[in-house]
């Protein structure tokens, strides 16, 4: 009896976890937004649901040869690690070849035109898959239970309303920039506009600076944006249908950030801040690094990498860099894969990869030199190791300002950067005790919390699957047009009552002055 039991037991367990188990599509953004989405589904699948994933045939990071099952679409992305690299290094040598105006036209020009094409390819994928009918059957015959995707590119968004299904973002950005613009009141008098480097305490003229960037954005997702998802989705979803009220009819958003690193702002019952879900306690180093790691003594150790766009710097650049850590007490580790400088001390040691969460995690560990991505910034924070940035497009000089503002990153400009200067960047951050005071403030914050940061957004993944979406928590403010949101039509209205209200009195005041004024008249005569 108890072997039956305990069979019995086993088998209501099982099907428990069946019934549990949902089916996920997600539709991915590549390269280093890959790194955090692949988290997400690694947990899910460990949790006992099935995980689809669909990838263009020249995807970068997404590789076909995995635990979830995969669907390659034929269609290319343009998304190529050489093709990338080599946008960054020009980029790079727009901005050192001087910051005149045309320069920085030049370098905008080149942003913008390398978004256009991004958002061109990934219209023309949504439709091969949209006019595949066998494919868009197969997809309705799956039974998937929801699309999880990153709207940084608007594929997933796209499928999840062709094929009916939930909606949960894995979200930092939207096609349209920062993704809380896209879903919460977002008052220009104290929310910077990305990239213009401003607090939520604005003077006047720097709340102007404001708005002149949000025109200019506007400008630009209205060149880049408009103009690709505009005539796709009034062809596949109707003329009534403006692109973003798909977006922002998404049940969950998972925000890759939270207000140790966000200024405060306005937000939606269905934003889900799971800032650091990616951040794990530190595993054990290799030997050879961990004695490398072990010889720097008290002094420590100082890391450095730019990310994965970024495998080498120019040369001139590269031993700057080399010699100003040279002359500095501690061990480093940087990860550059280019020509060995030859200014490169006894001190260094150079790796093609280096594994940069458990390194930050060393109790040894003093500083990281990053490029200002999210996740290496959201990393520093969990672990309370100060920074020394040097930021080189999209969002980065954004995240490296909110940094220094809060008192814990020196930020260089990679044009200008010397020998000279990063050194003394690097010895105000080591030996000025504010900065390691503040990040760890700053960490005790982001670690203050009553649930992990991945197990919130596993819980409201599978809450979207239960309950076949989050209807509830979703403003239906995306359906009105901005004369409704902004109330602009009831202003009009009240304004025309107050109006004809006036009229009708300043009338009869008129009248009854007119004949008052006859009357007088009358008994003169």
């Amino acid at each position: 009896m108890d072997h039956q039991a305990l069979l019995l037991l086993f088998a209501l367990f099982c099907s428990a976890s069946l019934v549990d188990a949902g089916k996920v599509l997600v539709f991915p953004c590549d390269g280093s937004h890959w790194v955090n989405m692949k988290v997400l589904i690694e947990e899910l699948h460990s949790r006992g649901h099935e995980i689809t994933v669909m990838r263009p045939s020249d995807s970068w990071y997404i590789k076909a040869e995995s635990s979830y099952s995969t669907i390659t679409l034929e269609s290319p992305l343009g998304f190529e690690a050489e093709k990338l690299g080599g946008f960054v290094t020009k980029m790079l040598n727009l901005r050192r070849d001087g910051a005149s105006f045309w320069s920085r036209i030049a370098l905008e020009y080149e942003v913008m035109e390398q978004f256009y094409q991004l958002h061109k390819h990934m219209v023309k994928l949504v439709g091969d898959i949209f006019d595949d009918e066998k494919m868009m059957q197969e997809l309705r015959d799956a039974k998937y239970d929801l699309v999880l995707t990153d709207p940084a590119i608007g594929g997933g968004v796209l499928l999840a309303h062709r094929l009916g299904l939930p909606l949960v973002l894995n979200v930092r950005w939207t096609i349209q920039g920062e993704a809380h613009y896209a879903i919460a009141p977002s008052p220009l008098s104290y929310i910077p506009i990305p990239g213009s480097e401003m607090t939520d305490k604005m003077t006047f003229s720097q709340r102007i600076k404001n708005v002149f960037f949000y025109f200019v954005t506007q400008l630009h997702f209205w060149c880049v944006t408009e103009s690709n998802y505009k005539p796709f989705v009034h062809r596949y979803f109707g003329p009534d249908i403006h692109y973003m009220e798909l977006f922002q009819a998404a049940d969950i958003w998972l925000m890759r950030n939270d207000f140790t690193f966000e200024f405060p702002r306005p937000t939606m019952p269905n934003v889900v801040y799971m800032s650091g879900f990616q951040c794990k306690p530190s595993k054990p180093l290799p030997k050879e690094l961990e004695d490398f790691v072990q010889s720097s003594g008290e002094h420590g150790v100082i890391i450095m990498t730019l990310g994965t766009l970024v495998t080498n710097l120019p040369e001139d650049i590269a031993e700057d860099i080399a010699a100003a850590f040279a002359q500095l007490p501690q061990k480093v580790i940087w990860r550059h894969k280019g020509k060995r400088p030859p200014t490169l001390g006894n001190n260094t040691l150079i790796l093609d990869w280096l594994p940069q969460n458990d390194l930050l995690g060393h109790p040894k560990t003093r500083l990281f030199v990053a490029h200002g991505g999210t996740n290496g910034l959201q990393e520093a924070i969990h672990h309370g190791v100060p920074l020394v940035g040097l930021p080189l497009m999209f969002d980065q000089h954004d995240n490296f300002f909110r940094m220094k503002s809060r008192g814990v990153a020196q930020v260089l400009d990679i044009a200008t950067v010397n020998k000279d200067n990063f050194l003394q960047a690097l010895k105000e951050v080591l030996y000025e005790p504010s900065y390691r005071d503040k990040i760890r403030t700053l960490s005790n914050l982001h670690r203050d919390q009553p649930i992990k940061p991945l197990d919130r957004a596993m819980f409201w993944i599978e809450f979207v699957m239960r309950h076949k979406g989050a209807s509830h928590l979703r403003t239906e403010s995306y359906k009105m047009s901005m004369i409704q949101y902004h109330s602009i039509d009831v202003a009009v209205f009240l304004l025309a009552v107050v109006s004809l209200v006036l009229i009708i009195f300043i009338s009869m005041i008129r009248f009854l002055w007119r004949r008052l004024f006859s009357q007088r008249k009358d008994k003169k005569e």
